[in-house]
C-alpha cells in the first residue's frame, strides 16, 4: 500500500511504500531532508507530524525525548506512515543533485596522527571521483553487513585521496582493525555521499565552526572548500579535545589563521596535564564559544563531533545565545554502541 506524504511547509508530496521510512521515501522521490547517522541516535532529522499517523520505529531517547514525541516531533529516518501524512521539516536542496555510489577503494597511506587518531588515506580506481559536498560522508562496506560512517576530510577539490580520520574505540570491530591489522593496499567498499551537512552559502551571516575530536575531519573539508571558493564570510573556529596532544592538526589551523584574513581558530582543552603545560582556553569546547559570543542570532553555526557536544551546543547556543534554531547545522558522531541502544 502507498501512502502520501506532505511537506506542509513546502508544499512538496510524495509517496510512501508501506515498511519504507519518510526519509528514504523522500530520498528516493528526489527530496532531501535533514539526516544524519540514519539509524535513530543523533536526531538531525527530527521534523513534526501534522496528521496522520506512523509507526516511530526504534530510535535512542536522547534523539528523541518522551517530551518531544508528545508534542509531535518523530525522526523521519525512523518513522513510517501508516495513512496519509502531513509534516513539517526542512528541504536540503543541493545534495539532492549529487549520486549515491558504491565503488573500492585502496588503502594508500595510514598516518597515525595522534595516540587515538589515524588519518586513512584512500584511492578510488583511476577512472573514478567521488563527488560530494564537504561536510558530507561516505559508509564503509564490511563483510559482516554492517556499515561505519566516517566524513570525508578533504575538501571536494583535492580529491587525489580520500581522507577520513578515524578514532580508536577500544572493543570497535573496525577500528581495532584500522589501527592494529589494517595495512596498506587493502581493498575496502565504500558508499556515499550521505548527509546534509555542508556550508549555506546563500547566507552572509559570520560563521561559528564546533568541532570536537576527529569532529574536525568534515570541518576541515569545509573550511578548505570555503578557501577554495573565496568565501568572504568571517570564520571562527573552536576546536576541543582533552588534553592538547589531541588537536592532531593544530599546525594545520594555525597555518588557516596566518593565510586567511577574518579566520580565527581557538583551541579548547578539557583536562590538560600538569606536564602540557597547556596555557590556553579550558573547559568544554561550547561554553568556550558561549563565553566569547553571548548573541548569536546574526550568526550560522556548524557543530560537529561527541553527540553530548552537539547536543549541549544545540540547545545552550539557542536557549542562551539567541541562535535562531534553523541557523544551527550538525553531524553528530554516534558510534556503534551508540546506534544499539
Amino acid at each position: 500500500m502507498t501512502h502520501q506524504v506532505t511537506i506542509r511547509n513546502t508544499g512538496h508530496r510524495f509517496p510512501a511504500q508501506d515498511g519504507s521510512t519518510i526519509l528514504q521515501s523522500a530520498l528516493d522521490a528526489g527530496l532531501v531532508l535533514p539526516y544524519g547517522c540514519r539509524d535513530g541516535a543523533c536526531g538531525s532529522c527530527k521534523g513534526k507530524l501534522v496528521d496522520g499517523r506512523i509507526d516511530y520505529g526504534r530510535y535512542s531517547e536522547k534523539a528523541l525525548t518522551a517530551q518531544e514525541r508528545a508534542q509531535g516531533y518523530a525522526l523521519f529516518c525512523q518513522a513510517k506512515p501508516l495513512s496519509d501524512v502531513a509534516i513539517e521539516a526542512r528541504e536540503v536542496r543541493k545534495a539532492g543533485d549529487i549520486q549515491v555510489r558504491k565503488l573500492p577503494a585502496r588503502v594508500q597511506k595510514l598516518e597515525r596522527a595522534a595516540d587515538d587518531a589515524m588519518i586513512v588515506y584512500l584511492k578510488l580506481p583511476a577512472n573514478e571521483r567521488l563527488m560530494y559536498l564537504p561536510g558530507q560522508y561516505i559508509d564503509i562496506l564490511l563483510k559482516d553487513g554492517t556499515r561505519r560512517s566516517f566524513s570525508m576530510a578533504n575538501a571536494p577539490h583535492d580529491d587525489e585521496f580520500v581522507q577520513l580520520h578515524v578514532r580508536h574505540v577500544p572493543g570497535g570491530a573496525f577500528t581495532d582493525h584500522v589501527f592494529q591489522t589494517m595495512k596498506e593496499r587493502d581493498i575496502l567498499r565504500l558508499e556515499g555521499p550521505f548527509g546534509t551537512f555542508f556550508l549555506r552559502d546563500e547566507s552572509d551571516k559570520p560563521i561559528v565552526l564546533v568541532a570536537s575530536g576527529t569532529g574536525f575531519a568534515p570541518i576541515k573539508a569545509l573550511i578548505e572548500a570555503a578557501f577554495k571558493k573565496g568565501v568572504k564570510r568571517p570564520m571562527r573556529l573552536y576546536w576541543g579535545a582533552r588534553r592538547p596532544k589531541d588537536l592532531y592538526l593544530n599546525g594545520l589551523a594555525e597555518r588557516w589563521v596566518a593565510e586567511h584574513s577574518g579566520f580565527e581558530y581557538v583551541p579548547v582543552i578539557s583536562d590538560a596535564l600538569p606536564e602540557d603545560n597547556w596555557s590556553g582556553r579550558t573547559g568544554f569546547v561550547h561554553r568556550a564559544v558561549m563565553d566569547d559570543l553571548s548573541d548569536l542570532s546574526g550568526h550560522q553555526v556548524y557543530a560537529c563531533g561527541v553527540p553530548i557536544m552537539v547536543d549541549s551546543a544545540r540547545r545552550d547556543f539557542i536557549q542562551n545565545c539567541r541562535l535562531p534554531e534553523n541557523e544551527f547545522f550538525a553531524d553528530s558522531f554516534t558510534t556503534a554502541a551508540d546506534k544499539a541502544r
